[in-house]
């Protein structure tokens, strides 16, 4: 007997042990699903046919038997790992990993480990990785090797029975039984599938990025009904509408949207609400950000790194032609930026600029209300200047949420170190986190401190030419939305100027902040020409 097979007696307890985990990692490959919310006592209820499919070529002998068990060892460690970070990207993006477009999440993943719990962690985390994808590839062998020596040791009755399983399959599929599966196989065809399409919407997205109706539009013919103010593009991190549907956050977050508008109505700023559809999901901002100010549907890495090496003028860069000042405002940024180039900033501010020496509140490099002062005090305080055009994406309300930043007079904002003691202050990302209510809470809490901040920074700062947009970047990660598939967030345009109001009033948007629930929906990649044509008649 073929000594790799030699050490498979089934009347020892020890190898029958075995052999059954080596059944049970292999049936729970098949059968697993790739959503947490999935997995319930029915899970492994399945009659998968790729058992079968296994079975018939672990049962060929010799080198070539051997030859076919390697193949089936990379195929099976493949679809574990696949199916393992597809139940990651649904609780972070509520959708599929993607090997085109995901893979430079894993260097984005370090740096928020690192920054939210200190680098040892993310170093054991990144090891963790290592250690549990060779861990996958070994268990796939040993076990696929330990079934293909029980099969050897009796080939009849094996064939026999493995035929027998495959024409079961066949029949209980034919009738249409929904247990008789193929899901392992189904999921590894996706993956190769969006891959394809993935390489292949490249090609076609390179093509359709530089197609643009503004393109040569002259600047005298933009924005004419916005001459003389000051336009504020400001993204507010996980702002999605979850907020209002899910009652854990809209019994005390709808009244709290009534209550700030009633408060910048007394300040005469009036506001209109209603919701875009965002690209992406928990994650991953300047999907959206590229999507709002481009024009263009940016639902990946690839397609972003497209636009950004593309002509297509992004909102900015348009109101920069027509004699805007454009300024990008980035407080979550801390290296080098050369995106940036692309959006059409004639001043940059990333958190070095910004000049912040308070602590960091975990991930958030500096709070909000911070951000906004400095943006004031550098920009809109300056004497003799022209009208600006800023994109300011605020970051106090993403992840981990926590510690919560509190509102301050304006006259206490200095360089920063003001806020050390709070950010210092509270539990640590890891003692919030064991508790979920408890981050429900504090992300609203969150939210409700970054719209008080853009609020009051209108009415401390603001006058009759002052618009702000404001806009929520996606929706939080499923873990704080119970993974609804909706994928709305809320905007808000704020003014003083009845004209601006008047501009837009056949967008049908709310008055105040608080959105109908019947507000109109747009997708997100249509705010740019729709804000065009409002303003430039």
């Amino acid at each position: 007997m073929n000594r790799e097979f030699s050490n498979t007696d089934l009347s020892k307890p020890l190898q029958v042990l075995l052999t059954l985990a080596a059944f049970a990692f292999v049936l729970t490959a098949f059968v697993f699903p790739y959503r947490i919310d999935w997995f319930d006592s029915k899970s492994y209820f399945y009659l998968p046919l790729e058992l079968f499919v296994f079975g018939l070529a672990l049962l060929v002998p010799g080198r070539v038997g051997r030859s076919l068990r390697a193949v089936l060892t990379i195929v099976l460690a493949a679809g574990v790992i696949f199916r393992i970070a597809d139940i990651s990207a649904f609780q972070v993006f509520s959708r599929p990993f993607n090997p085109v477009f995901d893979s430079y999440l894993l260097a984005d993943g370090f740096h928020f480990l690192t920054t939210t719990f200190g680098l040892v962690a993310a170093i054991a985390a990144a090891f963790a990785l290592v250690i549990l994808a060779v861990g996958i590839l070994l268990a796939s062998y040993f076990s696929l090797r330990r079934l293909q020596a029980v099969l050897a040791s009796t080939p009849r009755v094996s064939a026999r029975v493995v035929v027998a399983g495959l024409v079961v399959w066949v029949i209980a599929s034919s009738l249409g039984w929904p247990r008789a599966s193929r899901y392992f196989y189904d999921q590894l065809a996706m993956h190769v599938s969006n891959t394809v399409v993935s390489i292949k919407d490249f090609s076609e997205f390179k093509i359709l990025v530089e197609v643009d109706a503004y393109a040569n539009v002259p600047g005298d013919s933009l924005f004419t009904g916005l001459q003389g103010k000051d336009v504020l593009v400001v993204f507010v991190e996980s702002y999605g509408r979850t907020l209002l549907d899910k009652q854990e956050y809209s019994d005390q977050f709808r009244p709290y949207l009534t209550a700030s508008s009633k408060t910048l109505e007394a300040s005469g700023f009036q506001s209109r609400s209603a919701f875009l559809t965002s690209p992406t999901v928990g994650g991953i901002s300047w999907l959206a950000h590229g999507t709002a100010l481009s024009g263009l549907w940016i639902d990946s890495q690839v397609r972003y790194d497209s636009l950004m090496m593309s002509q297509r003028p992004s909102l900015v860069r348009l109101f920069q032609r027509a004699g805007w000042r454009t300024v990008g405002v980035m407080p979550a940024i801390s290296l080098a930026w050369p995106e940036g180039d692309y959006f059409g900033y004639e001043q940059l501010y990333t958190a070095p600029e910004l000049n912040y020496q308070g602590a960091p509140y975990n991930y958030v490099t500096m709070p909000d209300q911070f951000t906004l002062a400095q943006f004031q005090k550098y920009e809109l305080a300056q004497a003799q200047r022209q009208p600006i055009m800023a994109e300011l994406a605020l970051v106090s309300s993403h992840a981990p949420w926590t510690p919560v930043p509190t509102l301050r007079d304006w006259s206490e904002i200095g360089d920063g170190s003001e806020f050390t003691e709070e950010a210092n202050s509270g539990d640590a990302a890891e003692v919030v986190w064991q508790s979920r209510d408890r981050v429900l809470q504090q992300f609203r809490e969150c939210i409700e401190y970054v719209l008080s901040t853009i609020s009051s920074f209108a009415q401390t700062f603001g006058d009759d030419d002052l618009v702000i947009l404001v806009i929520g970047d996606h929706q939080p990660m499923p873990y704080v939305t119970d993974n609804t598939d909706n994928r709305d967030v809320l905007v808000h345009l704020i003014a003083k100027d009845p004209a601006v109001m008047d501009a837009v009033a056949h967008w049908q948007w709310t008055p105040g902040m608080l959105p109908a629930n019947d507000a109109p929906v747009w997708r997100m990649d249509e705010v740019r020409d729709r804000f065009i044509q409002a303003f430039s008649p």
